[in-house]
């Protein structure tokens, strides 16, 4: 009798929806449970190189917490790409502007940096109110306060 270890293919992925309120949420909480159900690590068939993620639906984006002083002390980065083109904006700022891409950066920031990641992370739907659009999947409800 031969043991060996499987190895899941994409097309082994069943690609469950679930559906995760942010309100009152830690962010850095919050994004490390998206991003380990994103890459499926809670799946049984979990294979480091291939994509048994599921997708993940935040809602309510805009009322997500950050502990001690973050609002004012953390900054946000990008670049025009001209000299001298550095950008930043602070937490605060980018959660009164978009605050679905406070979350998408805290996610993207603990997925792989390579194809897998860019792949896992189109996967992820942020949006700041309580509504989306994605009741056609039928996405099952996560408990965000089981996170702390």
């Amino acid at each position: 009798m031969k043991k060996y270890t499987y190895s899941a293919k994409p097309a082994d992925n069943q690609d469950n929806w679930w559906l995760v309120d942010a309100e009152d949420a830690i962010l850095g909480r919050l994004a490390s449970h998206v991003a380990a159900r994103l890459r499926g690590k809670f799946n049984p068939m979990y294979t480091p190189h291939a994509d048994t993620g599921d997708s993940v639906i935040v809602i309510n984006a805009a009322k997500i917490k950050l502990t001690g002083r973050k609002l004012d002390l953390k900054n946000y980065y990008h670049h025009s790409g001209y000299m001298g083109g550095l950008k930043t904006i602070t937490a605060r700022k980018l959660m009164e502007k978009c605050p679905e891409d406070v979350i998408r950066h805290a996610v993207k920031g603990m997925l792989p940096k390579n194809r897998l990641g860019r792949q896992l992370f189109k996967k992820l739907k942020v949006y700041a109110g309580a509504e989306h659009p994605h009741d056609a999947q039928q996405p099952k409800p996560l408990d965000a306060s089981s996170f702390s």
